[in-house]
């Protein structure tokens, strides 16, 4: 009997150890790539960095090396703004099979976070976008206002090598703050970070993973907290829910790959491979399996850039076609400019660039007074003809232009705000005029974004640097001379983004609480912004954009050191 056991006890135990193993797998994420799929940046018409052409090589190499069963293929969102390729098949021709579904599906990408820029291109845009991909589009945390479910897919299981991996998708839920309701009506954004524990609770009881990612179109913390909403929740999420092994975030366009204490005491991997598929996130997962369970699970990751890696030939031979029409689209000749413009002029004064943007919303929204900021830290649009490539460095985003009313005193303090953003507080020739990140001359940069740096047109009016935050703006007259009164009524021309409270110079800065918001938009453009920019310069042929001069700094004698020194600081010689 004894010896029986004894070889029932052997036999077992040569089973279980045939049966201990360890799996590898590679998981590779790209995130806001904006329509960057080619190697080609068709805004410039110049050969492109980065590009899906070689994620897509690189992703061939692994699969031909370890297999496919050992490679998962994972996506952030932000992809269908950006690029002129995706606006085409977004606005121009709405027929076709959208390249963003065509390439990724070719890559055979196995799910994919919806972006808050995808949500941006509207309900046309991404339900046929999502109904064209051949792997789930997720957003556990957008719910349908009618069915109180999710209104994309809220995860997905991948099975690889008998494993079974959870993928749990979510979106930043700042939408709202951002992006024209009609946009994304019957929708509501919750908190990723609750949502994050009762969809990774729901998924491990009921799903019984292996392996759970978490994937997110949220960065890794917001810089300046908003008492509305949490817009970048990843590290929120990986230090105080417990159950996920690893996650994959975007949005913030900032590379990251780092550990962080999950509340359990485990350590959660976190990346993020940045903006532009200029780099992948690649993480490597060791599973350790005996006897069908999970045993143990080391995972590493690292960021690959993608600029040693040439694009794959047979898929820019597949999408030779698409390539060809884009470059017809954004060749199209509009006009003729009569000069350069540069976006580097408006950190510094009335500039021609934004005064443009001015000129053409001022027109549009049949407006008093205009808000605009440059939308691309340092770009050009250079004398002689235009293309519509151009629009796409005139103006960046797909913005719609909103004609919304403030009295006078709501103008002066939203100005307000946008400069105290913008400038330091001056005493002396030699401080800085713009509010740098660091004060060391080697590496300024600008402390708060530059798309918030509003200017307006329609009144004139200076800034005064030596004032403190509240008092900067003195507003002159109205631009043809006429008295300003703060009690008054205005029609205020402003983008969409600014006017759903972004930026906060709603809202902070004018004091009209974000509920109230939509109640003082009088008119709202059917299409963004950069399609009126486009009639405007057809209508005319030959433009002259030309600085307004509304607005200036003062006093002289110390903002006029500090420009030429500042100047340099942020574009060194060129001007």
């Amino acid at each position: 009997m004894k010896r029986l056991l004894l070889i029932l006890f052997v036999l077992t135990s040569i089973v279980n150890l045939a049966e201990a193993k360890e799996i590898h797998l590679k998981v590779v994420e790209t995130s806001d790539a904006h329509g960057n799929f080619f190697p080609v940046n068709f805004t410039t018409r110049q050969p492109g960095r980065g590009s899906f052409a070689r994620v897509a090589n690189y992703v061939n190499s692994l699969r031909g090396n370890l297999g496919d069963d050992k490679v998962v293929l994972l996506d952030a969102g932000d992809i269908l703004q950006g690029q002129p390729a995706v606006y085409y098949y977004n606005f121009v021709d709405t027929t076709s099979t959208h390249v963003a579904a065509d390439v990724m599906n070719y890559m055979r990408f196995d799910a994919v976070a919806v972006g808050n820029h995808d949500i941006e291109a509207g309900h046309d845009v991404y339900d046929r976008w999502t109904r064209q991909c051949n792997f789930p589009v997720l957003g556990a945390n957008v719910i349908n206002t009618k069915t109180g479910r999710p209104y994309f897919t809220p995860y997905t299981i991948i099975e690889r090598q008998g494993l079974k991996i959870a993928v749990i998708g979510m979106v930043t839920p700042s939408i709202p703050s951002w992006v024209p309701e009609s946009l994304w009506s019957g929708m509501k954004f919750d908190d990723i970070q609750r949502s994050a524990e009762y969809w990774v609770n729901l998924v491990r009881n009921t799903e019984k993973p292996d392996i759970v990612i978490g994937l997110f179109h949220s960065g890794l913390e917001d810089r300046y907290p908003s008492k509305y909403v949490t817009e970048n929740a990843s590290a929120a999420v990986a230090q105080s829910v417990a159950g996920f092994d690893l996650i994959l975030m975007g949005h913030d366009h900032q590379r990251h790959c780092a550990y962080h204490s999950a509340p359990d005491g485990t350590k959660v991997l976190v990346m993020n491979p940045a903006a532009n598929a200029f780099a992948v996130a690649e993480a490597d997962l060791k599973i350790n399996v005996e006897a069908g369970k999970v045993t143990g699970k080391e995972i590493t990751g690292r960021i690959v850039d993608m600029a040693d890696f040439v694009p794959d030939p047979n898929y820019s031979n597949h999408f030779a076609d698409n390539v060809d029409t884009i470059n017809q689209f954004v060749g199209k000749r509009l006009g003729v400019i009569d000069k350069t413009i540069s976006t580097d002029d408006a950190y510094f004064g009335s500039s021609a660039f934004i005064d443009f943007i001015h000129t053409i919303q001022l027109e549009a929204a049949n407006a008093d007074i205009s808000f605009a900021a440059p939308l691309s830290f340092d770009t050009s649009i250079r004398e002689g003809e235009i293309f519509m490539s151009d629009l796409f460095s005139l103006y960046r985003y797909e913005n719609r232009l909103y004609t919304m009313e403030l009295s006078g005193k709501e103008i002066k303090d939203y100005l307000e705000h946008s400069y105290y953003l913008w400038t330091k507080t001056m005493s002396s020739p030699g401080d800085n005029l713009i509010w740098f990140k660091n004060e060391d001359p080697s590496t300024h940069f600008f402390q708060n974004s530059f798309y918030n740096f509003d200017s307006a047109a329609g009144i004139i009016y200076t800034v005064d640097v030596t004032r403190p935050k509240g008092e900067k703006v003195n507003i002159i007259s109205m631009a043809d001379g006429k008295r300003f009164d703060l009690t008054r009524i205005y029609r205020v021309a402003v983008n969409s983004y600014r006017g759903n409270g972004g930026g906060g110079h709603l809202t902070d800065g004018a004091g009209i609480w974000r509920s109230m918001l939509k109640r003082r938009v009088v008119k709202a453009s059917e299409r963004d912004i950069r399609y009126y920019i486009m009639k405007y310069i057809e209508s005319r042929d030959t433009i002259s954009p030309r600085p307004l001069d509304q607005w200036r700094f003062v006093p002289e004698d110390i903002v006029t050191p500090a420009i030429v020194r500042n100047r340099a600081d942020l574009f060194g010689t060129k001007k």
